[in-house]
């Protein structure tokens, strides 16, 4: 690869480059969008909704609040568009606020009416006939009563601590004898209890005959609040919400035992620290906001008036309601065609001949095979490698990175299950995954209880690679074979996101993990591989070096041409160099979901790149690295993307795709990618992003792959 020019190593002026976290805000929009969109099928809006709020808890909980702390320990530095921490609040802020009217006003006018037109019903408590209240009353005393904790503030009783993403009703009640006036608190138990209460259908009682009736449970125990407080008068209700600072800081040189250190940040972020965002229903008064923003020490910005139901995030329930002709069609995945002889499952249940299975080890002996979740099932690809591996008489060693698991994890089982057989079973069990650190917590216990070497990663990197290697004997000498993907070891979200992953024996691979594992779980000083590029040692020169290569071939005549996709594009000396590129001819091709920092349409800068974002009913996460190289192109797939953090402040693992049947797959993926006019939104040099619309032929790529990924491999079950 040619050498990068320290040009490429410069940070541009501040106007070449977009704001990260104002681009989220973007992107979670283009997440609402889907919801808003009437082409979305009625309970998919529901869950694009939901998936809007659950965004924006995280966003808060994480991003906001770390500019809330660099505003308040008096940082003024820049981010690289030019903007103090102070500056990204008020953006945020002002960008936010009629995105959230537009959710609101899409739930009471839209979704709600359209609903109840085919039975469902979200009802309000005042609705209710007489029957209907009878039997939530009734259901109030014997389910929810009980559970309840009803906390008043007066001289006595200090303001009451309120904990991160509780939804709660602050009750104005009074005294009859005294006429004294007081305020209280009453949590809603959303843990144990459904958002939604359902109604017995023979209650229903509506002009439609009704699949679904529901009463939102924090109405349930507004209405009810006087068997709270006998013999006092409730003059009010109004819902609020509080959103904390939950990102946990951990020194890991000064803390002794990480997972010690975590359970005890963990233990701190169920109470929250500082609120970061107060929500109250729109009609509370003035006087009461003021004592909640008293009590709980926030600030006038931070502070949300809603005009509709708190905590959306909750409108996942409604998916669960059996009406399918309102959802996405059934997904259609199949096992990956290299493998349908290779299922252990199909065997057993007679589907397969004996004489005809064969193992996937067989199989990768043959040639690599190339997934693409979740399209190709993942139980039947890698969770049949790791748990063919784990049975293996001939397998001595299985290693693997855990980032995110599921609980009801299969690879989990097939780990202990091959420790148990007397296999050498190690697992980087990743503690520091955000919001994932006591589910991994308890895995990693219970690795290390069935004999599973586990351990944690390098100090002061968070280990985001998703690898495996399996080491097997096979005619007196070791033979290793591998998977490298670009998402986690989760069934669930393998179902949900679209990754994909490379299976291979290739030996120089399985050499290059050897010494991955090595460096992951020793003082090993690696600096170099054979065809990996890792984090943090070779991956950002890896990639700068390929880019620099398309820069030569543009400037020497012949086409540069770069596909990429992948999360996020943040990382100013990649987007420089991306610049460069696209001043010198090479034509650039982005398919980035997230945040984008780059402009791309920019005359003089970036009138050669072009950027979508691709948003549909699976969660893009795949990365994909496309080079011309000048007609021998080079493809990549990997668990990185170009951020700072990937590059230089986490471990990960990036492989090649050398086979070229495989390397063509993924060129006709990225293709279908491009040609998407159904979920696609083309940015502008602005930022802005502006949904692209078919008028006749609609090419929806994930619907495409659904029905011919096999087709695209150029293979057929």
């Amino acid at each position: 690869m040619a050498s990068v020019h320290s040009m490429a190593s410069a940070v541009l002026a501040p106007e070449l480059y977009l704001n990260r976290e104002l681009a989220w805000v973007d992107f979670n929009q283009r997440v609402l969008a889907q919801a808003l969109d009437g082409r979305t099928p009625l309970l998919e809006q529901a869950k694009f909704s939901a998936i809007f709020s659950n965004n924006l808890d995280e966003f808060f909980m994480v991003r906001v609040a770390s500019l809330k702390s660099q505003v308040d320990a008096g940082i003024t530095s820049l981010s690289i568009d030019g903007l103090t921490p102070l500056q990204q609040l008020q953006a945020i802020q002002a960008k936010l606020r009629p995105v959230l009217e537009q959710q609101q006003q899409h739930y009471r006018g839209e979704l709600k009416p359209k609903l109840a037109e085919y039975g469902v019903y979200v009802l309000d408590y005042p609705q209710l006939n007489a029957g209907q209240r009878e039997w939530l009353n009734n259901h109030f005393r014997t389910a929810i009563f009980p559970v309840l904790t009803p906390l008043a503030v007066d001289p006595a009783h200090p303001f009451p601590f309120i904990s991160n993403l509780s939804l709660n009703i602050a009750a104005l009640i009074r005294d009859p004898e005294t006429g004294e006036q007081q305020f209280a608190r009453v949590k809603v138990p959303q843990k144990n209890l459904p958002r939604f209460i359902k109604l017995p259908l023979e209650l229903a009682q509506q002009e439609t005959p009704a699949l679904y009736s529901a009463v939102p449970l924090e109405q349930v125990v507004a209405f009810n609040l006087a068997l709270l407080f006998p013999g006092m008068t409730i003059e009010g209700h109004y819902f609020f919400r509080v959103t904390r600072d939950a990102d946990l800081e951990l020194r890991e040189l000064e803390a002794d035992d990480l997972m010690i250190a975590l359970q005890e940040g963990l233990r701190k972020r169920r109470m929250g620290g500082e609120v970061v965002r107060l929500e109250v229903a729109d009609e509370m008064p003035q006087d009461v906001v003021d004592l909640l923003m008293e009590g709980m020490a926030v600030e006038a910005e931070d502070l949300y008036r809603i005009n509709g139901p708190l905590g959306l995030d909750d409108l996942f329930a409604l998916t669960g309601v059996p009406l399918p002709q309102f959802k996405d069609s059934p997904q259609l995945a199949r096992i990956a065609a290299p493998l349908a002889r290779a299922q252990k499952a199909l065997l057993a249940d007679g589907s397969i001949k004996p004489e005809e299975f064969e193992s996937v080890f067989d199989v990768l002996k043959r040639g690599d095979v190339l997934l693409h979740h979740p399209y190709d099932l993942f139980s039947s690809s890698v969770e049949e490698f790791i748990g063919q591996a784990a049975d293996d008489p001939d397998v001595l060693a299985i290693k693997m990175t855990l980032y995110r698991v599921s609980k009801d994890s299969k690879v989990i089982s097939s780990l202990i299950t091959a420790a148990e057989n007397g296999k050498q079973v190690m697992a980087l069990v990743e503690l520091k995954a955000r919001f994932d650190e006591e589910n991994n917590i308890q895995w990693a216990r219970q690795l290390e209880n069935a004999g599973v070497h586990v351990v944690y990663g390098v100090i002061g990197l968070k280990t985001h690679t998703k690898v495996t290697l399996v080491l097997r004997r096979e005619k007196d000498e070791l033979r290793s074979y591998v998977h490298v993907g670009t998402g986690n070891y989760n069934s669930k979200t393998s179902r949900l996101y679209t990754d994909v992953g490379l299976l291979s024996a290739r030996p120089e691979l399985g050499q290059d993990l050897v010494e991955l594992f090595n460096y992951l779980t020793g003082f090993s000083k690696q600096q170099s591989f054979r065809k990996l590029l890792v984090a943090p040692v070779t991956l950002r020169a890896g990639m700068e070096a390929l880019i620099q290569r398309e820069i030569e071939h543009a400037k020497a005549g012949a086409e540069g041409h770069i596909i990429v996709k992948m999360n996020s594009l943040v990382d100013p000396r990649i987007i420089a160099l991306l610049y460069e590129a696209s001043r010198a001819g090479v034509q650039i091709e982005l398919i980035i979901r997230g945040v984008c920092s780059l402009r791309p349409g920019l005359e003089g800068h970036s009138s050669n790149i072009s950027v979508i974002s691709i948003i549909g009913r699976f969660l893009e996460h795949s990365r994909i690295f496309w080079f011309g190289n000048g007609g021998n192109p080079e493809a990549f797939i990997g668990s990185a993307d170009w951020m700072g953090r990937n590059l230089d402040r986490r471990v990960e693992a990036v492989t090649p795709v050398e086979d070229p049947e495989l390397r063509s797959s993924l060129e006709k993926l990225l293709h279908t990618y491009l040609a998407d006019n159904r979920g696609a939104w083309d940015m502008q040099a602005d930022g802005q992003f502006l949904q692209r619309l078919c008028n006749e032929n609609e090419n929806n790529s994930q619907l495409e792959l659904m029905e011919n990924w096999n087709a695209v491999q150029g293979q057929c079950l």
